[in-house]
This record gives structure tokens, C-alpha cells and sequence, in this order.
């Protein structure tokens, strides 16, 4: 039997910007606002959009993103409680949607009540006359993963969120933890839950090893991200071809998440040179190997530009309106474009694991054969003039183009095409 978590299509949210929270946590005695109910009236919205899974950002009490946690058993009081948590699952779970929380457990917010009490010194790591933060931001204060309380801490945290009803952990910068944490963590919590997903952010290094010694399903491809949008920009496929190698390769051991945009990058339309180059992008997102993640507004075209400064990471992490019919008319067309292209993956869902090899190759033109039961085609054209691929049409229809009809291996300036077995 197929696991859902080998085809997993994930709509990515931070609820925090979603819905347009406060800046810093609450004062305290402050009534709680219900913000995480307002996510049920876009859960269609994202099965519409062809998505199997909602991922959200931080979700538990902090001090301001999320991201500096100060009680991993408490949803955030500008987001709501408990009983909300329960309705957002209970609604996503209708609709056959799959929730994944993210989980921050290489550091905790300085206002966390643990920090700073003697009795639990140990939870900490001393260094120089503090303690270590999170690359170096003074808030974020390092746990100490060598510890049997942390460990245990941690344990309980994915167990209580996965007994209430998540289906996974997306894994905050696990690249800055000991993958021998997780193995130790997740021997205990996988057989009460087998058929959770574990995800890890990282961002660097030898993403296999790193599966390999932890134990999770799967990290984030940012070396696919990367190659996406700079080798349209440069015009330099050979970019894309190496980081399609190296992808291949990942495959060997798990099956990577793949994505275009998230919380932490400015997104694909701001990052693009050239905005004809956005189906360029989804095209091959959505026809190589991987558990794809769409982050919210990407599916719209939205524009931000993340700036490495206090704040700089707002733009890319936007309030939404209240219902989909209060977005920009100027949008569907790309949310259009991204129910195709997942309707296309979905129907053809051993491209999750299938390899991807490169028959054609210039620097302004590739074709990405990508096989397995089927045969999938894509072909990306960044040149100005039209490009004929000198390629064996025979048994091939086009399934999707940025032009329809014409010579299936005909693709114009600046076009793309994905061919299929007719």
C-alpha cells in the first residue's frame, strides 16, 4: 500500500503573516484572538489548487515570528487555543487534507520560563559569559541536544501534536542540530506514529548523509531552488543540468522537498529577471522527483524581497484577505497554470521518485526527459528566437505549454512545453 506521504503536494502557510497577527506575542491577561480560524475558509482554495497537504509555519506560543518559541504545548495566543487547532484539522481532515507543523527545537526565545532558571541550567549551552544563541541572534537561545530532558522534551512535543491529530513535522533548522538527535528522538516517536512525515530545513552540506544519520524522511532541496530561478536568469542551463544530477542522486536514499518559494526567500516573481520565465520555473517543478511545496501567494504571483535586516523577512510573509474572492483579478491566471501543472503530476504520481536525464542541452535551451510507467518531456527555451529540439517526437502530445498547439518539439522564444506519451 502507497503511503500519502510519498505523493505529498503541500501548500505552505505562515499563519503568523496569514492572518495578519501582531507583531509580538500578547500582553499578558490579553484575550485571545481566534486568527487560526480564518485558514478554514481557504482549505478549498488549496484542494482546488490540487494541493494534498497544508504546511504551516510556527503555530506555537512565541515571543515574536514564531520562530522563538516560549511553550511548544501552547498554540499562540494571536493565533487561538486548542479547540481551534482541533477545527483546523478536523476541517483540513474532510477535505482529505494533511496538516505538518513546524516544529523550532534547535532553540528557544530568551523569554522562555526555562531559561535563566537555575533547575534547568542543563537545558542550555554555556558559551563565553552567556549562553549560545542561533547564529548569533541574541533571542533564539540554544538548546543543549545532548541532554536527556531535552530529548525527552522534544519527544513529547511530537507526540502531543501527532495525537492531537498533525500528520507531520516540517523541522526548523535541523541543519543546525545533531542528525544523531533525531534518530534518537524519532525511535520513540515513529512506532506510536508510523505514518508520520519528518522534513527537515537544511540548507547546506551532504543533504543524504544527513537523512541517512537522522532518520527523517526528508530535507529541504535548496540546491534545486537555487538552480530554478538562477539558470533562467543567466541563461546557463548547465546550471540546472549539475543540480539535476545532484537531485538524482538524492533519490538513491529519500525523496527531497522540492519548492520555489517559502517563509525564509524572496519569492519566484520578484526573484525572476524576467517574468515569462515563471512557467519555466513550474514546469520543471512540477515534472522532476520530489514532494513539491507551493508557498502562499506564489500560486498568485506575489511579489516580496526578503532584506537581511530586522523585519526583512515581512514582505515575503504577507497578510491574505479574508476570502479567495477578495485577491487580485490580476492572479488567477497563474493559480490556473499551477492547478494544471499539479493536475498533470497527480496523474502521473511516479514522478515523486522517477529520474530525470537531459537528452538536449544548451545554455539557453533543455530538455528534461523525466521516466518511469510513463515518459514526461519538458522543455525550457530562454533564447529569443523559437528552438526546434532535435528529439524523437514519436507516440508524444503536448500535455502543457506556455503557447498552445504547434510542432510538439517547436518552442518559442522564451516558451516551454511539456510533452507526454499520447
Amino acid at each position: 500500500m502507497t503511503s500519502w506521504k510519498e505523493h505529498a503536494i503541500w501548500w505552505h502557510v505562515y499563519p503568523l503573516g496569514f492572518t495578519a497577527a501582531e507583531a509580538v506575542a500578547l500582553p499578558p491577561g490579553a484575550p485571545t484572538r481566534h486568527r487560526l480560524r480564518a485558514l478554514e475558509g481557504w482549505l478549498d482554495y488549496a484542494v482546488e489548487l490540487g494541493c494534498s497537504g497544508l504546511q504551516l509555519g510556527p503555530i506555537f506560543a512565541s515571543e515574536t515570528h514564531g520562530y522563538d518559541t516560549v511553550d511548544h504545548f501552547r498554540l499562540d495566543p494571536r493565533l487561538g487555543d486548542d479547540a481551534d487547532f482541533d477545527r483546523l484539522v478536523a476541517a483540513a481532515d474532510a477535505r482529505g487534507l494533511r496538516v505538518v507543523l513546524d516544529g523550532v527545537f534547535n532553540h528557544v526565545g530568551r523569554g522562555h520560563p526555562l531559561f535563566g532558571d537555575p533547575a534547568h541550567a542543563h537545558w542550555f549551552v554555556p558559551e563565553g559569559e552567556g549562553h549560545r544563541t542561533f547564529e548569533g541572534h541574541h533571542g533564539l537561545v540554544t538548546l543543549n541536544h545532548e541532554h536527556p530532558d531535552v530529548l525527552d522534551h522534544v519527544v513529547g512535543v511530537l507526540d502531543h501534536w501527532l495525537a492531537r491529530g498533525a500528520s507531520g513535522w516540517r523541522l526548523d533548522a535541523a541543519y543546525a542540530m545533531p542528525a544523531a538527535f533525531w534518530r534518537r528522538a524519532l525511535a520513540r516517536v515513529r512506532p506510536r506514529h508510523p505514518e508520520a512525515w519528518f522534513g527537515g530545513e537544511v540548507i547546506h552540506g551532504d543533504y543524504a548523509a544527513y537523512v541517512a544519520e537522522s532518520g527523517l524522511d526528508s530535507v529541504t532541496q535548496y540546491e534545486l531552488w537555487k538552480a530554478l530561478w538562477s539558470s533562467l536568469n543567466d541563461g546557463n542551463f548547465f546550471e540546472l543540468a549539475w543540480a539535476l544530477k545532484r537531485h538524482d542522486e538524492l533519490l538513491e536514499t529519500f525523496t527531497p522537498l522540492t519548492f520555489a518559494g517559502n517563509h525564509d526567500v524572496t519569492r519566484l516573481a520578484s526573484r525572476l529577471d524576467d517574468e515569462r520565465h515563471l512557467g519555466h520555473a513550474l514546469a520543471v517543478l512540477f515534472t522532476v522527483a520530489g514532494l513539491p511545496s507551493v508557498y502562499y501567494g506564489d500560486e498568485q504571483g506575489f511579489r516580496g524581497v526578503k532584506e537581511d535586516r530586522p523585519g526583512g523577512d515581512d514582505a515575503v510573509r504577507p497578510a491574505f484577505p479574508g476570502r479567495p474572492e477578495e485577491l487580485d483579478p490580476a492572479g488567477w491566471p497563474l493559480y490556473r497554470l499551477h492547478q494544471r501543472l499539479i493536475g498533470l503530476r497527480r496523474r502521473h504520481p511516479w514522478l515523486a521518485r522517477a529520474r530525470t536525464s537531459l537528452p538536449h542541452l544548451t545554455n539557453t535551451a533543455v530538455a528534461l526527459e523525466t521516466a518511469g510507467p510513463g515518459r514526461v518531456l519538458t522543455l525550457l527555451n530562454v533564447g529569443d528566437e523559437p528552438y526546434r529540439f532535435p528529439l524523437d517526437e514519436t507516440g508524444l502530445a503536448v500535455a502543457e505549454a506556455s503557447v498552445p498547439g504547434g510542432d510538439p518539439c517547436l518552442v518559442p522564444a522564451h516558451g516551454w512545453k511539456i510533452l507526454t506519451l499520447s
